[in-house]
This record gives structure tokens, sequence and C-alpha cells, in this order.
């Protein structure tokens, strides 16, 4: 499990490199351009589509790391019977959304099949707005992949920016 944790986090940041690589390039293309009088026509949808991808594609990385904002002070206080059945409940809640917009995403898909963007018609809107469905998969994959860990912080009673730093320390003595 840890391994395909390791191997989805080193696909995922790859991906979102280049991702953000072409995003920059796309952008500064098109400054360039602009300042020449001859401004791009596709570049704007791009750019946002890409945006898109960019932050579908890092919430799910985020998600595999533990990196979203939490409560983790507030799940503490409560009791430890208790304390967990709400991790869970908040683990399940977290699915069930990522299930519905997954579904919906595949709906939307559906819906748009055979349009394409407007400034390059030659591109599919299909696979522009892929990134809702595959998007949702991923943050649920994610969350399972992590859960595990999760939820052993959550019956020992530490938190996420403790294990951190505890991991942080364990490294830099290794280092030593």
């Amino acid at each position: 499990m840890k391994t395909l944790a390791n191997a989805l986090e080193f696909l995922l940041e790859w991906f979102l490199m280049v991702l953000m690589v072409a995003l920059t390039a796309i952008v500064v293309i098109a400054v360039v351009y602009r300042k020449l009088d001859a401004s791009l026509s596709w570049y704007d949808e791009v750019a946002s589509v890409t945006l898109a991808w960019i932050t579908y594609y890092g919430g799910a990385l985020a998600v595999l790391k533990r990196k979203h904002i939490g409560f983790d002070s507030v799940l503490l206080a409560v009791p430890m019977p208790l304390r967990l059945y709400t991790a869970l409940f908040a683990e399940f809640v977290f699915i069930a959304f990522f299930v519905l917009l997954a579904w919906a995403g595949w709906e939307v898909l559906m819906v748009l099949e055979g349009d394409t963007l407007v400034s390059l018609r030659w591109v599919p809107v299909q696979l522009t707005q892929s990134v809702i469905p595959i998007g949702a998969v991923l943050f649920i994959v994610c969350e399972l992949l992590a859960a595990p860990a999760y939820l052993k912080m959550v019956i020992a009673g530490e938190s996420a920016e403790h294990a951190e730093i505890e991991a942080e320390i364990a490294a830099e003595m290794k280092r030593l």
C-alpha cells in the first residue's frame, strides 16, 4: 500500500510539474505575442483549462500527503472512542462527496459529447472536462491510501503536524 502511495505521489508530482511548466510557457508566449501586436486567440482558453487541471491534480496530491486544512486540535480534544467515530464519519463524507462528483462529472462528459473548444476546434471539450471525474476518482484513491496512517494518528492522539515534525527530526538525525 505504501509503495502504491509513493508511486502515485511520484506520478502526480511529475504530472503537476509538466502542467505548471506548460502553463508558464503558454502565458509567457502569449505575453510576447501580445507585445508584438499579434495576440493568440487560443491561449486564454488553454491556460484556464491547464489551471483547472493543476487545481484538481494538485488537490489530489495534497490529499495523499494529508496537507489540506484540518482541525486536528479540535478532533484530538474529543475522547477516544468518539474521536475515532468522528474521523471515520469525516472520511465517509469525504469519499461520498467525491463519488457524487465523479458521477456528476461523468454525466457532464456525456452531455458534452461532440463539443469542441471555441478557439481550438480540434480539441474536444470532453478531453478538457475529463479532469472532473478523473480528479474525483484520484481524490478517492488518495484518501483511501492516506486514511490508514491518518486513523493510526487519530487513535494514538497525534496531530498531522506533530507526526510531520517527528519525521523531519528523524530524517535530520539519520542524515547526521
